[in-house]
């Protein structure tokens, strides 16, 4: 793993992410995309199964996760989406240019 797929992986699953298990997520599935749905999913699924989603002492206090199941659901649907674009990714490699042309338009002669 380069220093541009390390720094991007850092910057979508944050600081406290342990460097030597990225490392060895990347060599085992290839592709930092993968490596950060990989994480995601384990810390949603931690989330769900492992905590109460709502947790409220009367009068004393109350905690929600809701909201952050639901942004790292979103940042999921991001990634399964290809956004936002991966060092690693492949190169786009459709037959269809992704360039704009120019037509002239002529008037016919009138009869």
């Amino acid at each position: 793993m380069d220093a541009a797929v390390r720094a991007w992986l850092i910057s979508q699953l944050g600081t406290s992410t342990d460097l030597a298990d990225l490392d060895t997520r990347y060599t085992r599935l290839g592709s930092s995309r993968a490596v950060a749905l990989e994480v995601l999913r384990e810390r949603l699924a931690a989330l769900i199964h492992d905590q109460p989603s709502t947790l409220a002492v009367s009068g004393v206090v109350s905690l929600s996760y809701g909201d952050n199941i639901r942004a790292i659901e979103r940042q999921i649907a991001l990634l399964e989406g290809g956004e936002p674009p991966a060092p690693d990714d492949p190169a786009d490699t459709d037959d269809v240019p992704d360039t704009l042309g120019v037509i002239q338009l002529v008037e016919r002669p009138r009869r």
